[in-house]
């Protein structure tokens, strides 16, 4: 039996601001990766992403973060390792967050075998729809960076 496809989940509202970093990411690992990955966008909503990587093995998830880093920080946790700070996602419009949804997942033995999470630090959150200059460069640095990963995790499940 062949192992389930990546699955890629872009978190984030594209009318508002900066907080659509991880859609940004998604959209551009899908046009990297086209048919080897599966792509998913989502509002963030807890309940929804344990929902959307039942079944699947490796997980990655862009989000955008108000930790109070500089802003173009991007911030990577390995969610099978250690739990992800939840004051990085604590700005998140979610009524149930990516980080609790972890948690809960993990509690329930529900997590993937491999749960990456890249966050990129925002600027702006206000309405409207455009990157700050800062998160638009990072953008481009998370797909780099998660397309670099992702092509080692293929090449993995391929041997």
């Amino acid at each position: 039996m062949s192992q389930p496809l990546p699955l890629i989940i872009g978190i984030g509202n594209e009318y508002r601001g900066d907080d659509a970093a991880g859609l940004i990411v998604a959209r551009r690992l899908k046009a990297r990766l086209a048919d080897s990955v599966i792509v998913l966008e989502q509002s963030g909503d807890g309940a929804a992403l344990i929902e959307a990587w039942r079944g699947a093995q490796t997980v990655t998830i862009i989000d955008a973060t108000m930790s109070g880093a500089a802003p173009g920080t991007i911030h990577r946790f390995d969610a099978t390792v250690q739990p992800i700070p939840a004051v990085s996602f604590h700005g998140s419009t979610h009524a149930f967050s990516l980080a609790e949804a972890i948690e809960l997942a993990c509690a329930l033995c529900q997590l993937p075998s491999r749960l990456v999470v890249y966050g990129i630090e925002g600027k702006n959150f206000a309405a409207g729809v455009g990157l700050s200059a800062e998160v638009e460069t990072a953008v481009g640095e998370a797909v780099r960076r998660a397309l670099s990963e992702l092509q080692t995790e293929l090449t993995r499940l391929q041997s």
